[in-house]
């Protein structure tokens, strides 16, 4: 059985997440010609990484950017919708990612096949015929249009019936349509994603729109892929890790990584599993200084959480155990502190928190990463050395 270091593992995994060698941006053939244009390389960063955790748009913006070379916002938002090889729509742990366009057949059948009771999911709001209802009129409503909420409201009360439009969700101290609670569910099943903003409103849309003749995978073979590009990114992992990375019940988790082709191997004496022959690791740990942003899939899908949040780093950069909610500091890659950015105009300020000094070349590494930043935030940024006094996001 192949036995591992933790630096060996955070050296395979800040390269498979692009963060230690990013994806090239544009390149030309012989001709001159674009071989590949960086948005192609942004859909398929956020392919390797499993999706771009989104309900941050910045944020996702700088996590994407980070692992193109060259890549701005302006790349994200241009692959996004323009070229629609990315889509926004809920992934792992139902929370707002973007995803690979290519990967979504993938990810509608994996989430489809969860063993999630419709109940659990609509938080009791509707039955499971009223949320088959809805999730048939949502389908119907967007197939060829991009609607508000508001309108999407009038479109799927009106397929339904007015019980669909009772204002009983409990949300942001407000309350929403009933037919909402059945969001998650549509999105689950491809019914729904995110369309452009109409001013400062959100839309949703088709996602067969993006993809024409788009058709979910069959359950268990979309699993088993999702199994094999979790693994690939976050590997070696265990059922418990997968489980809590998707949010989904840990025995169930086991018998789907029994079922499957997977090879165990240990790091430091602990279990882990990595798909079968994928056991190249580097010989050596990582080095280097990396500024990841809000909720970032590095931070947030790598277990065990002390080794990535070692000592001191956990209980100042996870919040109740919970990844993602500070932006961190990695020092050969493991969480060494927690930094924040403001922006002005142009002006991006950028505070680093650091739990430890930092040598003369840590210190130059951290300039030339807060200068990426601001390349890809299109802005100009500086950078103060000093505490961080803004808490966790929620």
């Amino acid at each position: 059985m192949t036995d591992l270091t933790w630096p060996q593992v955070h050296a395979r995994r800040l390269r498979r997440h692009a963060l230690s060698a990013p994806a090239p941006g544009d390149t030309r053939g012989a001709d001159g010609d674009p071989a590949g244009p960086a948005t192609d390389r942004v859909a398929g960063v956020v392919s390797a990484i499993c999706g771009a955790h989104a309900q941050i748009a910045s944020a996702a913006e700088l996590s994407v950017g980070l692992r193109v070379d060259g890549a701005t916002r302006t790349t994200v938002r241009e692959a996004l919708w323009t070229h629609r090889t990315l889509i926004r729509t809920r992934g792992p742990r139902g929370t707002v990612h973007l995803l690979a366009a290519a990967d979504l057949p993938m990810w509608v059948g994996a989430l489809s096949a969860l063993p999630v009771p419709t109940e659990a999911q609509n938080g009791g709001l509707l039955t499971a015929e009223q949320t088959e209802q809805v999730v048939s009129a949502v389908a119907d409503a967007l197939r060829d249009a991009e609607l508000t909420t508001a309108e999407l409201t009038e479109q799927v009360v009106a397929r339904t019936g007015p019980w669909a439009g009772d204002r009983v969700m409990e949300a942001f101290q407000d309350r929403w349509p009933r037919w909402m609670a059945a969001m998650a569910v549509a999105t689950r099943r491809g019914a729904m994603c995110s369309g452009p903003n109409r001013g400062r409103a959100t839309t949703h849309t088709s996602p067969a729109r993006w993809l024409p003749g788009f058709a979910p995978m069959a359950g268990r073979a979309a699993l088993a892929e999702l199994v094999r590009g979790y693994l690939h990114a976050y590997g070696p992992a265990t059922p418990a890790h997968f489980a809590q990375w998707l949010s989904a019940p840990r025995r169930w988790a086991a018998e789907l990584f029994g079922s499957l082709d997977l090879e165990q191997v240990t790091v430091q004496g602990a279990p882990g599993w990595v798909s079968a022959g994928d056991t190249d690791f580097p010989s050596d740990g990582p080095t280097g200084v990396w500024l990841l942003p809000y909720f970032d899939a590095y931070q947030v899908g790598c277990h065990p959480r002390e080794r990535l949040f070692p000592g001191p780093a956990g209980e100042r950069a996870l919040a109740r155990g919970q990844a993602g909610n500070y932006p961190v500091l990695l020092v050969d890659g493991t969480v060494a502190g927690v930094w924040h950015q403001r922006r002005s105009g142009r002006k991006i300020h950028v505070t680093v928190e650091p739990l430890g000094p930092l040598s003369p070349r840590r210190r130059r590494a951290l300039e030339a990463r807060v200068e990426r930043i601001g390349e890809i935030l299109e802005g100009t940024p500086s950078l103060t050395v000093g505490p961080v006094g803004v808490g966790p996001h929620a």
